[in-house]
Parts: C-alpha cells; sequence; structure tokens
C-alpha cells in the first residue's frame, strides 16, 4: 500500500488497520540521518513509535521502527529544509506548503480535501456531510434559522472543498470573545458571561418583542449545551449591554478593548 503525497509516494504496512510508515527507508529517502531524526521524535510529544516485522530491501524479514501517518506527516512539516538535498529540497518545501494550506483551512475553513483524494476517501467525506446534513435538518424549528443555515453552507462546502460563502453578519458571535476583547482575563470572563448573556437576552427582547434564537454549543468537556445564537449582527447589542452594566466595573478593561 502506497501513501501519496506532494513530496512523493512511501510505502506503509497496516498495523491493528491503521497504515504505518517504515521509518528508516522514509528517513534515508530523505538523505536525512536516521539515528538524529529517531531521537528527535522520541522527544516528541506528538510522536508514536513502533516495531513491525517488515520485509527489508535484500528481501529478508526484520523488526524495523514504523511510525503512524499522522507522525510521519508532522516529522516531515518540520524537517528543516537546508538539511535535505538539492534533489531533495523542491519536493519537500512542496509537501510543507501544501500542509500549511491544509492547516490553515482546518481551522479557518472547517476543513480540507486533498485534490488527490481517492474515490472511496471521498464517499466517506460525503457519507460524513450526510450525516450532518441530517442531524441539521432535525434541529429545524428548534435552534436559530440563521445559525442553521451558516452550519448547512459549512457543511456543503466541507464536501465540496470549497470555501463557505458566508455573510460576515452571520459569523457567530461568542461572549467569551467578546469580553476577552474588552480585556477581561479569564476568571473575569467566567464571572460575568453567564448575567452578560441574560442581559443581553433581555435587551434583545425588550427590543425586538421576542427572544433569540438558539443552537446547539460544544463545550470543552464534551457535553452539548443549548446556547443564545449570537452572531456579527447582535454586535451593536453586545456593545449596548456593555456600556450599561460593565463599562463603569471595568475602566481598565474598556480602554485595553479600546485600544486593541
Amino acid at each position: 500500500m502506497k501513501l501519496d503525497l506532494s513530496a512523493g509516494s512511501v510505502h506503509t504496512v497496516l498495523v491493528d488497520g491503521q497504515p504505518h510508515i517504515v521509518l528508516k527507508p522514509a528517513i534515508d529517502e530523505l538523505g536525512l540521518d536516521y539515528s538524529a531524526q529517531t531521537q528527535k521524535l522520541r522527544s516528541r510529544s506528538w510522536a508514536t513509535m513502533g516495531q513491525r516485522p517488515t520485509v527489508a530491501e535484500d528481501g529478508k524479514v526484520r523488526s524495523m521502527t514504523v511510525v503512524p501517518v499522522r507522525t510521519f506527516l508532522m516529522l516531515l512539516a518540520t524537517v528543516n529544509e537546508n538539511r535535505v538535498s538539492d534533489s531533495v529540497r523542491p519536493v519537500l518545501v512542496a509537501f510543507q506548503n501544501e500542509t500549511a494550506d491544509a492547516i490553515e483551512a482546518y481551522w479557518t475553513q472547517g476543513g480540507a480535501i486533498n485534490p488527490r483524494a481517492s474515490e472511496e476517501q471521498l464517499d466517506s467525506l460525503i457519507s460524513r456531510a450526510k450525516q450532518q446534513a441530517e442531524v441539521l435538518s432535525i434541529l429545524s424549528g428548534i435552534v436559530s434559522p440563521e445559525w442553521l443555515e451558516t452550519k448547512g453552507r459549512m457543511v456543503a462546502s466541507r464536501a465540496l472543498g470549497e470555501e463557505p460563502e458566508i455573510d460576515p453578519l452571520d459569523v457567530p458571535l461568542y461572549i467569551p470573545d467578546f469580553l476577552k476583547d474588552k480585556g477581561l482575563k479569564r476568571k473575569q470572563i467566567e464571572s460575568v458571561q453567564s448575567w452578560f448573556g441574560r442581559r443581553a437576552a433581555a435587551l434583545y427582547e425588550a427590543e425586538c418583542g421576542e427572544k433569540p434564537g438558539k443552537r446547539q454549543s460544544d463545550l470543552p468537556n464534551g457535553s452539548v449545551r443549548e446556547t443564545y445564537a449570537w452572531t456579527a449582527r447582535h454586535l451593536p447589542l453586545f456593545e449596548d449591554t456593555w456600556l450599561r452594566y460593565y463599562a463603569e466595573q471595568f475602566p481598565t478593561q474598556q480602554e485595553l478593548g479600546g485600544a486593541s
């Protein structure tokens, strides 16, 4: 089995059903010192290494070091391009650039699709998108329509490998982020955010005659909680809430927030 990268192809072996890279030939192919690279991996928290009986280049079966694909990709991403041969450098730099693009897409667009993805891999992504779309349809009428539309666009864009077309005013707005921008520290945010949300909701209801829409939010502990579906459209409301209830209480933080 081969793993196709922009930096070439490497052979893999299955360990408990998961592809692993036989490390030495892959490192030798880059022209790097195998001993130095394995020593580096042993000192990295993200690295996992193991031994596996593998057919060596001479045809004999030997116990060789193998690493999960994620460990090998992280290793490639952290290799100094000036430490490899001139013949290898262009493909290594191409891989690192592609990795950087994928990471950026993961954090800013919710995911990335490899242009070399197989039909089986694409089918898996489509199946996942269908499952997410079904969940969104179930939530219709329960959570904010604006939130549903934004999430739906993101799910569709991930499935198509495109950047989602989202109105900037529909971008989710989170109370902790707003308070952090005002200069509040973590403990202050934890103390303030609950009542800030209630006061903002009360102002919204007084102005609009109805309660704000809801959305499902994932909490750090893995649980899901229903919260108000604030978006960038509600930023003026947040500012009003801040000025009415918190500006005098946190004058220093207000100045810091305005300066940023």
